[in-house]
């Protein structure tokens, strides 16, 4: 159910999609600028222009035979706080931590997507995702909502039917959770809007991902802007 935590460090170069030199080879593959990309055959990267960016691109890709190849990309939705680094980001900011982050499992209103061979929850009416501080079920589903778990300081998985109707948990200050840092981030079904901190993509694009990932291949999600570059922290 939870994968093991990620330890990376991105190179200076990591996040950063600079363009060729007139006249030279084109540019590798994002991926291949990476200094980890997870250790698995699979990679989503989220990328913004800048910090105070809402929109973005995300891209899906394959390792094959050594050489990452794009397997589908969409536009993205980032929070409307912009973009934060994922070891400083605070609760409350409408920001989307940078980093690269596991993916423990999808969930959504409605059926898994024909294909799909991740790990996935159906969301009931009892589904709910704690983002009180002082619960025991910080950054957790909990189904009912936990006693100790304040409604106020909880989302009720079920009434956001857009954004949710597929979406996968973001390893971000899951595994180890830090009160204070955030709860409740995800790559969900674009709302029509900035998001909460989550990113989130069209529903077609986010079926196709679901289809796509495969839970051998051990996908991660990089998230970070085409100008800088994203140091990555144990989650």
């Amino acid at each position: 159910m939870r994968p093991g935590a990620v330890a990376a460090l991105l190179s200076a170069a990591a996040l950063v999609l600079g363009a060729a030199p007139a006249g030279g080879p084109p540019p590798r593959p994002l991926p291949a600028r990476m200094a980890d990309t997870g250790g698995g055959t699979q990679l989503i990267t989220a990328v913004a222009p800048g910090a105070r960016s809402t929109r973005g691109t995300v891209t899906w890709w394959d390792l094959r035979g050594g050489s990452w190849v794009k397997a589908g990309s969409a536009p993205a939705r980032f929070g409307a706080g912009g973009l934060a680094d994922g070891t400083k980001r605070r609760q409350g900011t409408n920001t989307t931590p940078t980093g690269l982050y596991d993916l423990p499992y999808a969930f959504g209103i409605e059926a898994a997507p024909r294909g799909t061979t991740y790990r996935y929850r159906p969301v009931r009416q009892g589904s709910w995702w704690c983002q009180d501080n002082r619960s025991r079920s910080y950054n957790r589903w909990t189904e009912p909502r936990a006693a100790d778990c304040r409604a106020a300081e909880a989302e009720h998985l079920i009434t956001y039917r857009a954004q949710y109707a597929h979406a996968m948990v973001v390893g971000f200050n899951y595994h180890r959770p830090v009160r204070g840092r955030g709860a409740g981030i995800f790559l969900h079904v674009d709302g029509r809007g900035a998001t909460a901190g989550c990113v989130s993509v069209p529903a077609e694009a986010m079926r196709r991902i679901l289809d796509w990932a495969e839970p051998a291949a051990e996908p991660h999600l990089a998230i970070g802007t085409s100008g800088g570059a994203t140091a990555i922290t144990r989650y």
